[in-house]
C-alpha cells in the first residue's frame, strides 16, 4: 500500500480526466490520496473531492502563495470550516499552510511579515483543535521552526523538504515527517537524495505534489505530474537506501499514518 500525503487533485490541470486519475492512482498501488486545500475558494471542493475517491483525505488552510490575496476574515472562516469537519473522518490536518520566501518581492516586507502572521495564525488553530500540519517548506526552514517553538502542533509532514540535514531532524524532532516525491527522482537535486538516502527511514514519507514537480521520466511534451506515479517515485527511494519496494511502501504508508492520525479513518471510509 502506498499512501501520496500530498495531491492537488482539485487543480485545473485535471479538469479533463481527474476521476481516470484517481482511478489510475487506484489500480498503480496507491491506496490513500491527501488533498490539501490552498484558499478559502476551495476549502469545499477539496472535501467533495475526497468524498468522492477512493481512499481520499483532505486537510483545510491557507496555502502562503495565497496569503497575498487572501482577506483577514478568511482565518476567521478557516476556523469554522475546521471545526465543521473534525466530525469528518476524511478530515486530516490544517493545510496547506506555511511560509514562502523564494520570489524575492514576497520574502520581505508586508508580505513576508502578512505570510508570518497568516502561518502563525493557522498553527494556533490546528493547536486548538489538536490537528497535525502540513507544511509548505520554500526558503524558508529556520523561520518555520521559530514559530513550531512557540505553538506546539501534533506534528504533521514538512512537505517538499530540501533543507539542511540538521534542519530535518529539527522537524523530526518535533513530530514532523518529511515528504519526499518527483525532486528526488533527479541525479542533481543531491541534497534531497542525501537526505532520502540518510534519514531514519521513520522520517520519511511520499508524495507527489501533482500536477507539480514532476518526476524526471515524464516527458518535455507532458509534464503534468499525477498519483499514480508515485509507485516509481518509491521505487527511487528503495534504490537509494538499497531497500525492496514492498518495505519502502510499508514504512511511509505506516508513517502516514503516524503523522496523521486521522487518516486510518478517511482510508477505512
Amino acid at each position: 500500500m502506498l499512501i501520496d500525503t500530498h495531491c492537488h487533485l482539485d487543480a485545473a490541470e485535471f479538469g479533463s480526466d481527474r476521476t481516470d486519475a484517481a482511478a489510475r492512482a487506484r489500480a498503480a498501488g496507491v491506496a490513500g490520496i491527501v488533498i490539501p486545500a490552498v484558499a478559502r475558494g476551495n476549502f469545499s471542493t477539496v472535501r467533495d473531492l475526497a468524498h468522492a475517491v477512493p481512499g481520499g483525505a483532505y486537510a483545510l488552510g491557507i496555502h502562503p502563495m495565497y496569503v497575498r490575496d487572501a482577506a483577514d476574515e478568511d482565518l476567521e472562516h478557516l476556523r469554522d470550516a475546521v471545526a465543521r469537519a473534525m466530525g469528518d473522518p476524511r478530515f486530516v490536518a490544517v493545510g496547506e499552510i506555511g511560509l514562502d520566501f523564494f520570489v524575492q518581492d514576497i520574502a520581505q516586507g508586508e508580505q513576508r511579515a502578512r505570510q508570518e502572521r497568516f502561518y502563525h495564525a493557522q498553527l494556533k488553530l490546528a493547536a486548538e483543535f489538536g490537528l497535525p500540519v502540513l507544511l509548505h517548506v520554500r526558503r524558508s526552514q529556520d523561520v518555520l521552526l521559530k514559530y513550531l517553538r512557540r505553538v506546539e502542533v501534533p506534528g504533521g509532514i514538512a512537505h517538499a523538504f530540501n533543507g539542511s540535514r540538521q534542519q530535518a531532524e529539527l522537524f523530526v524532532a518535533r513530530g514532523f515527517a518529511l515528504g519526499l516525491g518527483g525532486e528526488m527522482t533527479y541525479e542533481r537535486s543531491r541534497n534531497i537524495r542525501r537526505l532520502a538516502a540518510g534519514m531514519d527511514l521513520a522520517a520519511l514519507v511520499l508524495e507527489t505534489d501533482a500536477p507539480d514537480i514532476p518526476p524526471a521520466w515524464l516527458p518535455r511534451e507532458n509534464r503534468r505530474n499525477e498519483p499514480a506515479e508515485l509507485p516509481r517515485i518509491a521505487a527511487v527511494l528503495g534504490e537509494l537506501r538499497g531497500l525492496p519496494m514492498t518495505e519502502i511502501a510499508a514504512a511511509t504508508s505506516a508513517n502516514a499514518r503516524r503523522v496523521l492520525p486521522r487518516l486510518g479513518g478517511a482510508l477505512a471510509a
